[in-house]
């Protein structure tokens, strides 16, 4: 298991990596909207979604993939009712054939944020 890291994406708050790659796949934990240079949080859900997967793309990409690479995304969110805004966001964001995708409404994510998004990448998986 080899650990990825980048500044282009927020630090590891805790006991765990951005990302792990291992045989070939790419982990990425889960991410936030955060911005890596200045800490800030974009105001519209449509912002934060696109901040949060230009998080993971900057890990994937430290990591040798690029978003194409994607085979896997899960998306934390603490108000499903805001769904259509992150669809429409995580669509710039992927093209077809789009990855797998889970989307859940959960209570509370870390740092009080509306949303979080880890993926999964198998280097040299997809061709666009």
């Amino acid at each position: 298991m080899n650990p990825i890291s980048t500044d282009g994406a927020p630090k590891a708050v805790g006991p765990y990596s951005q990302a792990v790659e291992c045989n070939g796949m790419v982990f990425v934990s889960g991410q936030l909207p955060v911005d890596p240079k200045d800490g800030s949080v974009p105001d519209s859900v449509r912002d934060r979604t696109i901040r949060a997967l230009e998080n993971v793309r900057s890990i994937a990409e430290a990591a040798g993939c690029s978003m194409s690479d994607c085979v896997k995304v899960t998306i934390f969110m603490s108000d499903i009712s805001e769904f259509p805004d992150v669809n429409d966001a995580y669509a710039e964001m992927f093209s077809e054939p789009y990855p797998a995708r889970s989307c859940v409404e959960v209570s509370r994510i870390p740092k009080g944020m509306s949303l979080e998004i880890d993926a999964i990448f198998v280097k040299g998986q997809r061709q666009r």
